[in-house]
């Protein structure tokens, strides 16, 4: 049962820490297109192996 003195703080902890970066992410805009990624892999202007 001791060993829940620390499981539950470092729990906590890293909770809080995922919650930040998600957080931080929606801040840096990173969710704002969810339809570009679909339409960008189906353009043939990308291309796997660029042109020298």
């Amino acid at each position: 049962m001791n060993v829940l003195v620390y499981l539950i703080p470092i729990s906590l902890i890293l909770g809080g820490v995922g919650l930040g970066a998600f957080y931080w992410a929606l801040k840096g805009q990173q969710f704002d297109d969810p339809q570009g990624d679909s339409h960008r892999i189906l353009n043939d202007d990308y291309d796997d192996h660029p042109k020298p």
